[in-house]
């Protein structure tokens, strides 16, 4: 990106992701429906120069911050957004709605629907083509109930409870209300109708539900009517569409366009997903894999140290991948142990470590799993935008870092991909 070089329109889009797998999986959606997209690494400074883009994602680490912190980091971003012309917001949460009763997903709306003078949010993580649907206010992955899912056991927000009018209301100060799939299927005109019903009534946020793809374009038109919105990937789609119908929006250049990215690869994987645990399983036929012992790693750096040696002796031979994901049962034994920050703490540093260091020996071709994981990672490196290269799978992209040294990275959420990730992905970071 030039450094004299100005924006010349107002954003179309502004996003604030509480995560940066999320925000990674949001970019890639509205690069994939005709939004010029930037994703940035943090709230960015007034004078960061953009190309010509529609939207921006300021991707946060929110999600499992204090209430506060959340609110604060995010009302920061969204500040960012609105001087840089964007008219509506999208909080962008995950589709799983991962969040305690504290917060943060309601906290957070109810400080930027405030900033914004809204009286009331669409709010929906239904995302069909990652499996995620919403009906009569409850989540489903795939058929399943939220509660009922693998995902009620998720080691830092585990969700028990499908009902997300109930989920919203316990973090909110004000009252949620629904719009239902019947309303929905009449078009976006209804949904309008209904919001302001409902906010006449004083409910201050309204999930929507969605089943199919089409339910997110009526819900993006009826969003893009209020300042402010939630949601996951999905609702980002149905706002895409609904801007590019509208005449916002152009072909995006080839993000991957320039210099070949050279260097050696490595994967990092610090989620204990089913998925996740199935990737390494996988990868293991086909490059060298290092399980890291938790307890060893909370014990002092002699573990990560190890770990950097064996990787340093194998990286001019091939991709290495080095994990701590371990499965559910003994995540849940070393948090009852030591504490569940404590752990997740320890994990998050020692990678982040072994990203740096891994890039001091000539890494340039980085795949991460894990979505405390990947920000631990990006924070360390001092990362600070990304442009958007191909899809790798459903919602991750290959990203190249904008700006300073070249670098590929793929920033994956736990539960995404299919069992070959890691070798689809270095097949096309090239």
């Amino acid at each position: 990106m030039s450094a004299s070089q100005s924006p010349s329109r107002a954003l179309a889009l502004g996003c604030v992701a509480d995560d940066y797998t999320g925000a990674s999986d949001l970019a890639n959606t509205l690069t994939k429906a005709g939004l010029r997209t930037v994703q940035t690494i943090g709230v960015p400074a007034d004078d960061l120069v953009l190309p010509e883009v529609d939207a921006v994602v300021v991707a946060l680490k929110s999600r499992s911050v204090a209430p506060g912190e959340a609110v604060a980091r995010s009302r920061e971003a969204d500040a960012w957004l609105r001087r840089r012309g964007a008219n509506h917001v999208l909080f962008k949460v995950c589709s799983t709605f991962d969040s305690t009763d504290a917060g943060n997903i309601g906290p957070v709306l109810d400080a930027l629907r405030a900033d914004a003078a809204e009286p009331i949010a669409l709010v929906t993580p239904a995302f069909p083509e990652t499996g995620r649907s919403v009906c009569q206010g409850h989540l489903f992955v795939g058929a399943t109930l939220l509660a009922e899912s693998p995902l009620k056991d998720h080691p830092l927000n585990p969700m028990r409870d499908s009902n997300l009018v109930r989920v919203l209301a316990r973090q909110s100060a004000g009252t949620v209300g629904l719009v239902d799939i019947a309303t929905v299927a009449k078009g976006p005109e209804a949904v309008a109708a209904r919001l302001d019903a409902l906010a006449a009534d004083g409910h201050g946020a309204a999930i929507a539900d969605a089943i199919f793809e089409s339910d997110l374009e009526i819900l993006g038109r009826a969003a893009l009517g209020h300042r402010v919105s939630c949601g996951a990937s999905g609702l980002g789609l149905g706002l895409a569409r609904a801007l590019v119908a509208d005449g916002r929006g152009a072909p995006a250049a080839d993000a991957m366009a320039g210099e070949p990215v050279g260097g050696h690869a490595a994967c990092l994987a610090g989620s204990c997903s089913q998925a996740t645990l199935a990737q390494i399983e996988a990868a293991a036929a086909h490059m060298a894999v290092l399980h890291l012992d938790i307890e060893k790693l909370m014990a002092g750096p002699a573990e990560r140290e190890a770990a950097l040696a064996w990787a340093a002796s194998r990286l001019a031979d091939g991709p290495v991948l080095i994990a701590s994901s371990a499965a559910p049962d003994a995540v849940r034994a070393l948090q009852a142990k030591h504490g569940v920050a404590a752990v997740g703490h320890a994990v998050e540093a020692a990678l982040a470590q072994l990203a740096a260091d891994l890039f001091a020996r000539g890494v340039r071709r980085l795949v991460v799993a894990g979505g405390e994981t990947s920000g631990a990672v990006v924070d360390h490196l001092g990362l600070k935008a990304f442009l958007l290269g191909p899809e790798i799978a459903a919602g991750v992209p290959v990203l190249r870092t904008a700006g300073g040294d070249p670098m590929l990275l793929a920033l994956k959420s736990g539960n995404f991909g299919g069992r070959d990730f890691f070798l689809r992905a270095l097949d096309l970071m090239r």
